[in-house]
């Protein structure tokens, strides 16, 4: 089994990624009033609940209305 120590170059990057797209998501969720599928309160639970990149991906393919 990996130590902890050797998988830190490669965790801490995906850590960061994960909480900043995270973040962009949902700023994106409370600044838009519109949505293809879905309300806020419903995009809100699925970014939080799948929050390792699962959730905004779905948002992003899913929820996002085009400009």
């Amino acid at each position: 089994m990996p130590d902890i120590n050797e998988m830190l170059p490669f965790l801490i990057p995906l850590a960061i990624a994960e909480i900043l797209l995270l973040a962009y998501t949902l700023h994106h969720i409370l600044t838009h009033k519109t949505y293809k599928h879905g309300t806020r309160g419903l995009w809100i639970v699925v970014t939080l609940a799948g929050m390792q990149f699962i959730g905004p991906i779905l948002y992003f393919l899913l929820g996002r209305e085009e400009d």
